[in-house]
């Protein structure tokens, strides 16, 4: 039987995936590369930069100057629902309600939707745990809705949600006092565009009160992004309807969006990771001190090139310097062809906050194919847990990635990077799903932050722990975070 017929390759060919990649998924699929090498995990002083109380002016004094050049602007992936977000809601096999959905009656009056609830939900039928549970989750349809529309706090104007929170935030660290627009682009679903758009539509009461202007951009995955999956037998999976299946390829797919968007200088934030607007300026301030972080060293690093361009310093003493301004041991061989790979790639400033249990990447040194060691991000989903080395490394993590990045995605002379160039393709991640209750091997692309990123020049940075609130669950809007400050 062959993997794909000439009817599948017309089908992939439409959606714009060559047969030369379909075959290479397919060969990934059933031969997936081997983990990431952990050497070690990125600690403070060996890896993770504190930034010191004597830097922050003249940190804050950079941020302004880009901001002030309109070079800054804000990226944010949003395209998942909220339907996760309201399972621990569901009752058990046998209707009786879940301790989730008992905790969220309790306290039902402290969330911002809570008076759109009551509204549905009254009399006796509000003293029901599963019904004012069914009431949130069916009545008002929150669980098909993107989660970057629901509302998750309560404001003077009313409700917040997380769409209008993040251009909030926003306006903290992309505009200036002269009041360039705030950019801010987000990922979307397909499904969901039209009601993203009727959100922007309704920001002119915010734009007035806040006095700002939005200029808010919308994109959605690329279906030629999409992958393959193979079943117990090692064949492409298909569809009832002998079709192949495609699945969306995982936050990695982003990077065609990053770059099509054509910043400068971009924030990337998670949806999720939002506070309230009266608890947003400690995040801002850290976020103004790593942009900053950002033009430093890219003055840096243009400083070096235009000092090896004019003859004044030799290769040798060129990848010393910029050994140390990132933080990394040159190699000891080629170190010319390192240098000149150092100095023509995108850059990155990475906030890491102390691991408390919460999920997510982790920064750790690790080993290229070229016995070189690069700080990267790692999930522990990509770690293999049989060498005891690798999970050793694993548990001597401190710090955490929340999603909390600056990106300097032009180099010197003000051209965009081909960010594609600058992706680790031994990344990709195969990961154990079903559909239609089958087993199946699906592949999941470099992640945006994990090996999508894998050559850029990165920096961790020590960041507040107070500065990443996530609401991965429902019940996550009920930490004091997410309250208003005289309840929170």
């Amino acid at each position: 039987m062959l993997d794909l017929t000439a009817e599948d390759l017309r089908r992939l060919d439409a959606r714009g995936i060559a047969a030369s990649r379909a075959r290479k998924q397919l060969r990934i699929l059933r031969d997936p590369p081997s983990p990431p090498r952990i050497v070690r995990a990125c600690t403070p002083g060996d890896g993770i930069r504190r930034v010191e109380p004597e830097e922050h002016q003249s940190l804050q004094e950079l941020w302004l100057e880009a901001a002030n050049d309109g070079r800054v602007s804000k990226f944010v992936p949003a395209s998942g629902a909220a339907t996760r977000m309201f399972a621990p809601l569901a009752s058990g096999a046998d209707a009786q309600p879940s301790e989730g959905a008992r905790k969220f009656w309790e306290r039902r009056s402290d969330f911002a939707f809570s008076p759109a609830l009551a509204d549905l939900v009254t009399g006796k039928r509000f003293e029901d745990p599963v019904a004012v549970a069914e009431g949130v989750v069916e009545g008002l349809e929150y669980g098909r809705m993107p989660k970057a529309l629901i509302p998750f706090h309560r404001s003077h104007e009313g409700t917040r949600t997380a769409f209008v929170e993040q251009l909030v935030e926003a306006a903290g660290y992309t505009t200036n006092a002269a009041g360039t627009p705030v950019r801010v682009h987000f990922t979307v679903g397909s499904e969901h565009l039209e009601l993203f758009e009727q959100a922007r539509e309704a920001l002119q009461g915010l734009e007035r009160s806040q006095g700002l202007a939005f200029e808010v951009g919308f994109s959605i995955q690329d279906p030629a992004t999409d992958t393959l999956s193979i079943d117990a037998d090692r064949m492409p999976v298909r569809k009832e309807d002998e079709k192949l299946l495609l699945r969306p390829s995982g936050h990695g797919a982003l990077l065609i969006n990053l770059e099509r968007v054509g910043g400068d200088i971009v924030v990337v934030k998670n949806i999720d990771n939002v506070l309230p607007q009266e608890r947003q300026p400690e995040v801002v301030y850290w976020k103004r001190l790593l942009i900053g972080m950002v033009v430093h060293l890219e003055q840096q690093l243009a400083s070096v090139a235009t000092s090896l361009f004019s003859g004044e310093t030799s290769a040798t003493e060129g990848a010393e310097a910029v050994g140390r301004i990132l933080g990394v041991e040159p190699p000891e061989q080629e170190r010319a062809v390192w240098l000149a790979e150092r100095l023509e790639s995108p850059l990155r400033v990475c906030g890491m906050v102390r691991n408390d249990g919460e999920p997510g990447g982790g920064p750790f040194w690790v080993g290229g194919r070229d016995d070189s060691v690069t700080p990267q991000i790692v999930e522990a989903s990509q770690v293999d847990h049989r060498d005891p080395v690798q999970e050793s490394a694993l548990r001597d993590a401190t710090h955490f990635n929340p999603v909390d990045l600056v990106c300097s995605m032009r180099n010197r002379r003000g051209e965009a990077y081909e960010l594609a160039g600058y992706v680790d393709p031994t990344t990709f991640f195969v990961s154990r799903k079903e559909h239609d209750g089958r087993a199946l091997r699906a592949l999941e692309r470099p992640g945006l932050w994990n090996g999508a990123m894998a050559g850029w020049n990165t920096v961790f940075v020590e960041v507040p722990a107070t500065t990443f609130a996530p609401v991965k669950t429902v019940l996550d809007l009920l930490r004091p975070e997410h309250l208003p400050l005289d309840n929170g």
